[in-house]
């Protein structure tokens, strides 16, 4: 590699902006070098913006505290400075895509946290080590938006990120329906357990959304390119059922799955599944890629967040539990870092891929 990449962050003073914030301290391929967000932190530095805002179990990172803090409204003013930029500012759908598209028609790649573009047709919806291929997708985009360089790439929803992965080493098996109830956690929403009494010794049975997505986001993760890698052709099974809870928790989305299969596997196929699974990204080395993705703990008791939410440094996913089921097949307890796999950290290695495939270029 020549040089690092120059990185821009839209939405920094936010939870998951912190995050990329971490992530790209001292990264081998990115250098941050332009922080935006609203127009109330414009003008000071990062330091001077987040007095009292800092959230995250990290330090601040040292390199950051001075940047000046560019506004989401100027955004002119730095896109011809930066190569790429990750998304994670907070606004309605339609304002997000007009946002989104503007900075792609800049020549600028977007690698988006955000939910608004995931169903739009030519967008890819990507985890690194599920769909790597969904990026041919971009070629499509360019010709729509016009462009040569500038695409949106995004990640799915966090919640799908602890049991999809899991899922995928047994699709072979022929997965036919799902029942999964996640158990999320309060960063999810942005928060810290301190500032949401609500929450404290409580559970909340309902998140805005979040069933809806946990139900349909696997169909396209899961999709099949056609029509010469135009558009992708949505999984018509496994069919989902999902319930997701809000739960007391600051760092962690647990998942409790059952799983119905039209070959039903041994106990044994599956954990040799899990065990063998080594996707594109672990094989290609890429720096953000844990190694390995996918762990299995035998002890009854695990995963547990407190213990496991940070394996593979927050970007692997944990099992266990595994045991048949009396009324579908198998059911078993997965759990991944939802701002770490499930947020930022899945979308830093989703730059890492477009990178690797030549999306992602120097200007």
């Amino acid at each position: 590699m020549k040089r690092k990449y120059k990185v821009g962050i839209i939405g920094g003073t936010g939870y998951v902006g912190q995050r990329f914030l971490t992530l790209l301290d001292n990264h081998p391929w990115f250098e941050l070098t332009t922080i935006a967000a609203s127009p109330r932190s414009a003008g000071k530095s990062y330091q001077e913006a987040m007095q009292g805002r800092w959230k995250i179990d990290a330090e601040m990172p040292e390199a950051v505290k001075e940047i000046e803090v560019i506004s989401s409204e100027d955004l002119s003013s730095f896109l011809n400075q930066v190569d790429f930029v990750f998304c994670a500012v907070d606004m309605e759908k339609t304002e997000l895509i007009a946002l989104e598209e503007a900075i792609a028609k800049t020549e600028t790649p977007v690698v988006s946290n955000n939910s608004a573009n995931r169903w739009t047709k030519d967008v890819p919806m990507i985890i690194p080590e599920i769909n790597p291929e969904h990026s041919a997708l971009i070629e499509i985009q360019k010709k729509r938006l016009g462009t040569k360089s500038g695409f949106i790439a995004v990640k799915p929803n966090c919640s799908i990120q602890s049991y999809v992965p899991a899922l995928t080493p047994l699709t072979e098996y022929g997965i036919e329906k799902i029942l999964v109830s996640t158990y999320q956690a309060v960063s999810g929403a942005g928060k810290i357990l301190a500032e949401w009494p609500e929450i404290n010794a409580n559970v909340i049975p309902y998140i805005g959304g979040e069933e809806e997505k946990s139900e349909r986001e696997p169909l396209r993760v899961w999709g099949k390119l056609i029509n010469d890698n135009s558009e992708i052709e949505l999984a018509n099974k496994p069919l989902i059922s999902a319930q997701c809870y809000r739960v007391p928790v600051q760092d962690g989305h647990t998942a409790s799955v059952a799983v119905k299969f039209a070959e039903k596997p041994t106990e044994a196929d599956i954990l040799r599944a899990w065990q063998e699974y080594k996707p594109y990204p672990q094989q290609k080395g890429l720096p953000t890629a844990p190694r390995p993705f996918l762990q299995y703990l035998s002890d009854n008791d695990r995963p547990q967040p407190k213990l496991d939410a940070n394996f593979g440094s927050g970007m692997g996913v944990s099992i266990g539990r595994l045991r048949e089921d009396n009324i579908l097949d198998y059911k078993f307890t997965c759990l991944s870092h939802n701002t770490l796999r499930g947020a930022a950290g899945g979308a830093v290695l989703t730059a890492e891929l477009l990178v690797d495939q030549g999306y992602i270029d120097y200007k």
